[in-house]
Order: structure tokens, then sequence, then C-alpha cells
């Protein structure tokens, strides 16, 4: 799940892994983090490290901590979390596209075709 030969340091990739696990639902709205400890032990990785982690994710207020019992989930984590990846990481990879498609000389017509079919080809692989 990490990768030690990235250049992302390990707390980034610890937060970006319980973004992930918010957004598919695996930890819900208000219910309980991991807390640093738990996740040292997971990842074999220093307690310092999990907790820089979780801090990004409380800087940001989708954790909230509640005194004496840990981290929890904020009710607006995964609509925050989802926003933020649109902006971020969608809208780069789009331009990304368009620019390669350009240089490509694929018009738009060809590029959305090509997106539709991607879009059914992955829909086909979940489903199976």
């Amino acid at each position: 799940m990490l990768n030690t030969d990235s250049l992302k340091p390990i707390y980034v990739q610890i937060a970006e892994w319980l973004e992930m696990e918010i957004l598919n639902g695996n930890i819900q709205s208000d219910e309980k983090m991991y807390s640093q400890y738990q996740l040292s032990d997971m990842f074999n990785i220093n307690p310092a490290t999990a907790a820089k982690g979780l801090n990004i994710l409380a800087d940001e207020n989708l954790l909230y901590k509640k005194r004496g019992l840990g981290m929890f989930v904020s009710s607006h984590a995964r609509e925050a979390i989802r926003s933020k990846r649109i902006n971020q990481n969608i809208k780069q990879l789009a331009l990304e596209l368009v620019a390669e498609a350009g240089r490509l000389d694929v018009d738009e017509e060809q590029l959305i075709e090509i997106i539709r079919t991607a879009n059914l080809q992955l829909r086909k692989e979940k489903s199976q």
C-alpha cells in the first residue's frame, strides 16, 4: 500500500490512503479513525509519521478530535475529499489529456468517444 521508493513522503501517502478509505466508504462520517499506533502497526512505520498523516486530515477539517477518545471523521469529509480530488486530480489529468490529444491531432469528438469507451470498459470490469 505504501511505496517506500516514492518521492512522496510516507505521511502524505498515509493521509491519501485514509482519504481513499473515507471515499470508498470503509470509514464513515462520525466513525472513529485509526489511531497513530494502529497505523504504525498496520504499515510498520514510526507512530510520529502516522500522526503527521492524521494531522494533515485534521488540519483540513476532515477529522476532528474528541479529547481522550481519538480522532473521528467529519460529517463533510467524503464530499470535501471528492471536491478536492476533482479540482486537483481530474482537472489536471483532463488538461494533460487534451494537450496530448492536440499533439496527436485527435479531435474533440474522437477524444470524447475514447473517454466513453474507457468508461464502459471500466464499468464492465467492475461488474465482473
